[in-house]
């Protein structure tokens, strides 16, 4: 529940603008922390957020995951690539951090308080290369480019929404004394897009800070982006103004993670690793350009028809289970990628759990055969989804043994989250997996618990980057 709104002054002493007011929400580190879930807002784009064969990455993406583990919470990521859209939800209490590559301005600093900057970067002009680049010379090429800011004036650059792009052409325009023709596409287009279309000759010019251009580079060989049109400018995610415990810890946390191999180790693999992100960018198992998590979707798909789920739920067990390897072997002899042990896969028809099919096959049936025994007393079928799910990694008869437990202690048996799980994660203690109404002994419940978690939280993630 969030409690009120503070009528903030957004300005800080350096500004020299006049005061604005934002209302913000009364949301701080302690109410996050005892919520239990730190709301963060990204866009999906090749470095900061996106699918790769299955796998959640980007820079921001792993940056934020360090984050809540260190806080203690659980991650939830709200893809809003609309930059207005993410200061609104912000400062209305639907995320807590935006964790864009967002430029540190004094206009921004009205609305936002930022955090200490991840580090600097310049903006480029993106430009088109001539059509038949590849046969001329160098200094030919040179001659067809614009090299020269002053060149800029009276042409037409095509900007992200909202974006300090827009801001530093306007800004460029009185430097060099003529007007730049800046027109501000859709809100919910992304800077990648932008450079596509550059790219495609859709449109001559955009702009982009200089780190996502080079990535972009690799993809794009007709692209030149070696034209700075400002001087190095801070990157840096924001917060509340009013939240100010929430500021302090993500800098301390922030101070340390930089002093670690870990942070350049991120910074690297999105920043400075162009073949890996050639890579990554061509891949048809990329959000970003390819759209598909596996080379199983459509079994997958087809599985979960005869389920009736959503394939990407389905599809989030199975990279849960095996990361999509159809030779994947557990400690406890599960195979393939349903990761059936091979009585589970015989009883259910498959002969060869190596096989894709017949492990997506066997799976699925498995899950049907859970959801129809379930089906009996959870008839909600979204919370019946959680008990199959538990049930498929843990048991049917640890499960049943938590919905007993929580009878007999007075929770609900009908609700998985803050009820039944509770008592599955107390089957490790003697009181419980000693209780008379306990038929299935001992059980580590941590594991199913966060099985149901991590795929549940894959599936929405999936949902925002995957269409249906």
């Amino acid at each position: 529940m969030l409690s009120g709104c503070f009528k903030s002054r957004v300005e800080s002493k350096d500004d020299q603008s006049p005061d604005v007011q934002i209302n913000s929400v009364s949301l701080d580190l302690d109410k996050i922390k005892s919520r239990g879930t730190l709301k963060a807002l990204v866009d999906n784009s090749s470095t900061s957020y996106f699918i790769y064969k299955g796998q959640l990455m980007g820079y921001e993406y792993e940056l934020l995951s360090l984050l809540a583990k260190e806080m203690g919470v659980a991650l939830e990521i709200i893809l809003t690539p609309s930059i207005d859209q993410a200061f609104e939800k912000l400062n209305n209490g639907e995320g807590d951090i935006i964790a864009f590559t967002l430029t540190v301005t004094k206009e921004r600093k009205k609305r936002v308080a930022f955090t200490n900057s991840h580090y600097t970067t310049r903006q480029i002009l993106v430009q088109r290369k001539p059509t038949n680049w590849r046969n001329m010379k160098l200094h030919e090429i040179e001659a067809t480019l614009i090299r020269n800011q002053v060149a800029l004036i009276g042409k037409e650059i095509h900007v992200r929404n909202s974006s300090s792009y827009a801001d530093r052409l306007h800004n460029l325009s009185e430097e060099i004394g003529g007007d730049i023709l800046v027109i501000e596409d859709e809100k919910d287009v992304e800077t990648e897009l932008m450079i596509k279309k550059v790219a495609d000759g859709v449109i001559k010019y955009t702009v982009a800070d200089e780190d996502i251009a080079l990535v972009n580079a690799s993809y794009y060989p007709n692209i030149d982006i070696k034209t700075p049109i400002s001087f190095p400018q801070q990157i840096a995610w924001a917060v509340r103004k009013n939240a100010p415990d929430l500021l302090t810890y993500i800098n301390e946390w922030q101070g340390q993670l930089k002093k670690t191999p870990t942070y350049n180790v991120i910074y690297r693999k999105y920043f400075k690793s162009p073949r890996a992100s050639l890579t990554r960018l061509k891949s048809d198992f990329s959000s970003v350009s390819g759209g598909q998590l596996s080379k199983f979707d459509d079994l997958l798909k087809v599985g979960a028809d005869s389920l009736g789920w959503d394939w990407r739920l389905l599809a989030a067990q199975a990279y849960q289970e095996s990361a999509f390897d159809p030779n994947a072997k557990s400690w406890a002899g599960a195979v393939g990628l349903m990761q059936l042990i091979p009585e589970t896969g015989k009883r259910f028809g498959a002969n060869n759990l190596n096989n894709p099919a017949q492990s997506i096959k066997a799976g699925v049936k498995f899950l049907q055969h859970l959801d129809k025994l379930w089906a009996k007393t959870i008839t909600d079928k979204h919370e019946r989804i959680k008990f199959v799910l538990a049930s498929y990694n843990v048991g049917l008869g640890h499960v049943e043994d938590a919905r007993n437990l929580a009878k007999k202690y007075g929770a609900d048996p009908l609700i998985w989250e803050g009820n039944v799980a509770v008592y599955l994660l107390n089957k490790s203690k003697p009181k419980y997996f000693k209780d008379k109404v306990v038929k299935s002994g001992y059980c580590r419940g941590e594991e199913p618990i966060n099985y149901v978690r991590l795929i549940l939280s894959r599936y929405d993630q999936y949902k925002q980057l995957l269409e249906g």
